[in-house]
């Protein structure tokens, strides 16, 4: 699952090639228009892995919660813990988290 940029268009290119691959290299990807249900439902198992850039602390703060709590894992883009503050994020199982690292990082770097 992800979301969709809707102020800071900095990542947009990167944001659409990382789209790119993964429409061809999954089973679909999801949008739900909200980054702490897509969370929720990655804790559940509802959704494999979840990524999305820009986000707030307020967005993503109890949802990743859920995730740890679940067993999942919650990082940046680059796999640091400081993803609230970075404003980029990753979840999923330490398989799906390591896959989504490879496929984002071809195409992003720190700003």
């Amino acid at each position: 699952a992800t979301g969709f940029p809707y102020y800071d268009y900095v990542g947009k290119d990167a944001y659409l090639k990382v789209l790119d691959e993964l429409m061809e290299g999954t089973r679909g990807l999801r949008r739900l228009g909200s980054a702490a249900l897509d969370l929720a439902w990655t804790a559940a198992g509802r959704f494999d892995g979840f990524f999305e850039y820009g986000l707030h602390p307020w967005d993503v703060a109890g949802g990743a919660v859920l995730v740890r709590e679940a067993g999942g894992v919650v990082t940046d883009f680059w796999g640091g813990d400081d993803f609230m503050a970075d404003k980029t994020l990753i979840a999923g199982s330490p398989e799906m988290i390591l896959w989504l690292h490879n496929q984002i990082n071809i195409y992003f770097s720190r700003v």
